[in-house]
């Protein structure tokens, strides 16, 4: 769960350093960022942190993923842009947007296989989408058509990236989810390792 985590702030923090477009919700926080002069990884924090506190409404329950993903990603963004040089020319810029939508798949696939509960953001969606009775497809549409919008109002980046970004990261999840899925036991229990070498617990 922290790999995945960890990795989805860096693969971000790419997309933020490629400057091509970012991820609806990050539009949002570079808007933010540029109106208030906080870095893109705190302002991930402040959102992230109230989007959670919009789930008391919804009658959501947080897990641990849920917590840590408010702090990790963006703490994992400002360090990984704190660590990349300055980024000039399209040949430099290109490789950054791919290996960033690749990694954010393979980091969203870490995440979602380790099931310690869905993203702030996530939750927010599932629990309008229970509360009222509307697809899961309109409610999420409809939440990022409104960070996209507002974030790019406010100077938030969209691009090329943020297209590619909508078109392959279902694919990209999908295919890193199978990889990184935990093995069924014999009996059709999971197992999950935990602690020590050799120590497993089986849950169904």
């Amino acid at each position: 769960m922290y790999a995945g985590l960890a990795l989805y702030g860096a693969s971000s923090a790419l997309l933020v350093a490629s400057g091509l477009g970012l991820e609806p919700w990050n539009v949002l926080h570079q808007g933010l960022a540029e109106l208030t002069g906080l870095t893109i990884g705190v302002v991930s924090i402040v959102v992230g942190a109230g989007v959670l506190l919009l789930w008391i409404p919804l009658r959501q329950r947080p897990g641990l993923g849920t917590v840590s993903n408010v702090f990790v990603v963006g703490l994992a963004m400002d360090g990984t842009l704190a660590l990349l040089p300055g980024v000039h020319g399209l040949a430099v810029r290109v490789p950054l947007l791919v290996a960033g939508i690749v990694l954010n798949g393979a980091a969203t696939g870490l995440y979602i296989a380790a099931s310690f509960g869905p993203g702030p953001r996530d939750g927010l969606m599932t629990g309008l989408h229970r509360r009222t009775g509307r697809s899961l497809r309109l409610m999420r549409t409809a939440v990022e058509v409104t960070v996209v919008v507002t974030g790019f109002a406010l100077g938030g980046t969209i691009g090329v990236g943020t297209l590619l970004y909508a078109l392959s990261i279902g694919p990209l999840a999908q295919l890193f989810l199978r990889v990184f899925a935990v093995p069924a036991a014999p009996d059709g229990s999971t197992v999950v390792a935990e602690g020590t070498p050799g120590r497993a617990i089986l849950r169904s």
